[in-house]
């Protein structure tokens, strides 16, 4: 490609809102534009690195019998009512009527659409396991797009669904994808760990998500360096310090003024804060069949812990939760600053499963400026849920070995859910099993944020002057910049030399990026460092004088010569060497989720 021709241009300085490095580049050097907030165009520079991106993500799905199908992106609304995730679902789904007045969906993800032709499809065992996947669209209206590419609302993504009869086959599968998910970013030379997390609006027994270590990341994991146990925050457990066992003791109502905190109340009565209960109000959304329900939902956790949404959001199977506003909270019989579940009927009370191991704690009076101290669950009050609800935090034990954990930020780039027959029971997904019986079909469902991946090796490659692409997802391998000027040499046909190596590596079926515009040569250098190519040959009066054509790889501040006559197999050997040194980064080990 001549860029002369090229359907793009550089830009000087990016838009203010361009947030990170990767986002501020990818805009610079003419990969991609902004249409509205949360979309974007993917011009030619971009479209060439995902569709290796692409071709990578069908090889690997390839080698574990995946089929390659496309389904569609928009849906009928009645298979996700089967689901019930029309109802449970709010403003981030796309939903429109058709001509006809037919409720009718943007596609979010396919797990629906996939059940739809498993009923249809699948009759017997002996069609299963199966393994499908397409590269398709997909519209979240997520109301915080950021980052370029890393938040978006309208995207592209890998999904692949598992079909078998059991579950030993199911994790077959899932390992199976664990192992190749690796294997796909590896080849994209972008570092990656797997954490558990939580399944979320997916549903399903267990998920992961493969995660790259960056600080504009949104999500917090919670990693251990000794085992290597990693966790997303949103349900990480960890050891907890139990208070020593004492006796109970009997309840005594204290006048505590002035003190509606925890750390208040602490410094109050000159306790730590690990002795009180800490009271939460929040009002849960509940989905039910048809409708959703909103329930008040008291939460009693220790002094010195925090509640953690999702985990609680869990516990109760809500869809949405929010803070109790003070009127309600008086309308069960608590006092804000100053309450207890005593005495209270008729609520959802749920309790971290430390408070029972922790005995005579100080909780509220539900009255202003009195506190009870020696409260304990079981004799003082009933818990409707006692779960962990805890959030973690830099320091907190690692559940597997008791080393501390420490956190750290990390973008999403791939998931992995083990989804059952969540979805198979409720759209009859039947199949008539090897000992007669009926029984539904276990799934999974695998998915990469195509855009995503594009975004996050921006992130991990580029310096102060721009890009540095992997060989394997450039968008082209070499960057040719002729630099023609006036010269008086003998022999020396800048435009001649140049256009010879073009046809040359291009016969050769060589990817080649040629600067022949009539633009300075500092232009042309600050372009190429932007853009971030892997190999470039620059023809230049000075090389020639030096015996050939000047070569430097982007990532690196030497240069050489190369004859003219030996360019054809250096370059071959230059992309086959940057390909080596990405394979040989990575372990090639098999590799296990934990579960």
């Amino acid at each position: 490609m001549r860029m002369s021709h090229l359907f793009s241009q550089t830009l000087r300085d990016a838009p203010a809102d361009a947030e990170t490095p990767g986002h501020q580049y990818l805009l610079r050097a003419g990969f991609i534009r902004q249409l509205a907030t949360g979309i974007f165009s993917y011009l030619p520079l971009a479209r060439r690195s995902l569709t290796k991106i692409e071709n990578i993500l069908r090889d690997e799905m390839n080698g574990i019998s995946g089929q390659e199908v496309t389904m569609p992106v928009v849906h009928p609304a009645d298979i996700w009512q089967e689901t019930g995730r029309w109802y449970q679902i709010g403003s981030e789904m796309g939903r429109f009527k058709d001509k006809n007045d037919r409720d009718m969906v943007l596609s979010m993800t396919h797990e629906e659409v996939v059940a739809d032709l498993v009923r249809k499809e699948v009759r017997s065992y002996r069609q299963l396991p199966q393994l499908i996947y397409h590269i398709q669209t997909k519209w979240r209206d997520d109301p915080r797009p950021r980052a370029g590419l890393i938040r978006v609302r309208e995207f592209t993504m890998k999904d692949s669904y598992s079909l078998d009869a059991d579950w030993d086959g199911l994790d077959k599968q899932y390992r199976a994808h664990y192992q190749a998910y690796f294997n796909i970013f590896h080849r994209c030379n972008l570092p990656v760990i797997a954490v558990k997390s939580d399944v979320g609006m997916m549903g399903g027994q267990v998920a992961h998500e493969f995660m790259y270590i960056n600080p504009f990341g949104e999500d917090t994991l919670l990693l251990c360096d000794h085992c290597n146990h990693s966790a997303n925050r949103q349900i990480a457990s960890f050891v907890k310090r139990k208070e020593p066992l004492e006796a109970a003791l009997p309840m005594e109502r204290i006048a505590t003024p002035h003190t509606k905190t925890i750390d208040e109340l602490a410094s109050f009565l000159d306790i730590p804060t690990s002795k009180t209960a800490k009271a939460v109000f929040m009002i849960a959304t509940i989905p039910g069949v048809l409708s959703k329900e909103e329930r008040f939902v008291f939460v009693i956790i220790r002094g010195d812990m925090e509640v953690n949404e999702t985990k609680l959001a869990n516990a109760i199977k809500a869809v949405e939760l929010r803070p109790a506003t003070e009127t309600e909270i008086r309308a069960v019989g608590a006092e804000p600053g100053y309450a207890s579940p005593i005495g209270l009927d008729n609520i959802l009370i749920v309790v971290d499963d430390l408070i029972p191991h922790s005995p005579n704690l100080v909780a509220g009076a539900n009255m202003e400026g009195y506190h009870i101290k020696n409260v304990n669950i079981g004799r003082d009050y009933q818990a409707s849920i006692v779960t962990d609800i805890a959030l973690a935090r830099d320091g907190d034990g690692c559940p597997r070995c008791g080393m501390p954990l420490h956190t750290a930020r990390g973008i999403e780039v791939g998931n992995i859910f083990k989804l059952g027959t969540k979805y198979s029971e409720a759209m009859g997904c039947y199949f008539l099993a090897q000992d007669g019986q009926s029984k539904a079909v276990v799934m999974g469902s695998y998915g990469i944020g195509v855009g995503r991946l594009l975004a996050c090796v921006a992130e991990a490659h580029h310096d102060e002057h721009g890009l540095i692409w992997p060989i394997t997802i450039s968008p082209y391998q070499v960057h040719l910049v002729l630099l023609a000027g006036k010269t008086g040499i003998s022999g020396f046909d800048a435009n001649n030399i140049a256009n010879s190596i073009y046809n040359d590596l291009i016969a050769s079926g060589i990817e080649v990026l040629f600067d022949d515009r009539d633009v300075s040569p500092g232009v042309k250098f600050n372009d190429a460092d932007l853009i971030g190519i892997p190999i470039r040959l620059t023809v230049s009066e000075r090389a020639f004088q030096n015996g050939g054509v000047e070569f430097k790889i982007r990532s690196q501040s030497s240069k050489s010569v190369v004859q003219i006559s030996e360019i054809r197999q250096f370059i071959q050997n230059q992309i086959f060497t940057l390909h080596f040194e990405i394979e040989k980064q990575f372990t090639t080990n098999r590799v296990s989720p934990e579960e």
